[in-house]
């Protein structure tokens, strides 16, 4: 499986160390939000890997809903329990929470499936900073402190129609900011599609924190800190 260079795994226990974390983040994904970098102050794995652990460790659910409650460090000792049911909860060994799932239907397992899932999952993630969140703060003249800039994913859902299919694309079909003081609270829905044809459907929100007036030039210079990043 693609996925396993970025954890490592002892019987029921799963490892991500920040190398692995920020390899993922940026090979795979894409992301190159300075939380993910290796000493990072605020350091902390990547929502999409923890995603993707959970595919792969379970399967690929007809409908999945995914809650994050916390952000994992490094190293840090995940449990995952082999006899999990329809609700369950990624959790380390002192019993803190970090991932509530949710999920019904058919249970696919197969790693091709999975592993395209994954693949167009985390490179429309890729996408959202540059391409969809800037735009969207400009559209309403708000935006994160390019200072420390923190965006945080809170939770994702998706249907599948079937799992008849071997490659997949995510097709961004509408957003919105909802802005409430110093937070924005993100809405991005998608469709899920293979050959050209919708396969199911998706939603993703985030947390913008820390908004303050739109600045342009600010704006460019966070953009510009980013490719510049993306490059190295």
């Amino acid at each position: 499986m693609f996925l396993s260079p970025y954890f490592t795994q002892q019987d029921q226990s799963v490892f991500i160390s920040a190398q692995q974390a920020s390899d993922f983040a940026k090979k795979e994904a894409e992301d190159f939000n300075p939380i993910h970098d290796v000493g990072a102050k605020r350091f902390c794995v990547p929502g999409d890997l923890l995603f993707a652990l959970v595919l792969t460790q379970y399967g690929l659910s007809a409908n999945m809903k995914f809650k994050f409650a916390g952000m994992v460090g490094d190293n840090v000792e995940l449990h995952l329990d082999k006899g999990v049911t329809d609700k369950f909860s990624i959790c380390d060994t002192k019993g803190k929470e970090y991932l509530h799932i949710e999920r019904q239907g058919e249970v696919c397992k197969c790693d091709v499936q999975t592993a395209a899932f994954i693949k167009s999952y985390v490179a429309f993630s890729g996408l959202n900073f540059i391409h969809v969140l800037m735009p969207m703060m400009k559209q309403h003249q708000v935006m994160i402190n390019p200072d420390r800039p923190l965006v945080i994913y809170e939770s994702m859902s998706f249907h599948l129609d079937h799992f008849d299919f071997t490659t997949m694309s995510l097709h961004l079909v509408d957003q919105a900011l909802v802005i409430n003081g110093k937070r924005g609270d993100v809405t991005l829905t998608f469709e899920l599609q293979s050959e050209g044809k919708v396969i199911g459907s998706g939603m993703k929100t985030l947390v913008l924190s820390g908004l303050r007036e739109y600045d342009d030039e600010k704006a460019q210079l966070l953009c510009d800190a980013y490719e510049s990043r993306k490059q190295r």
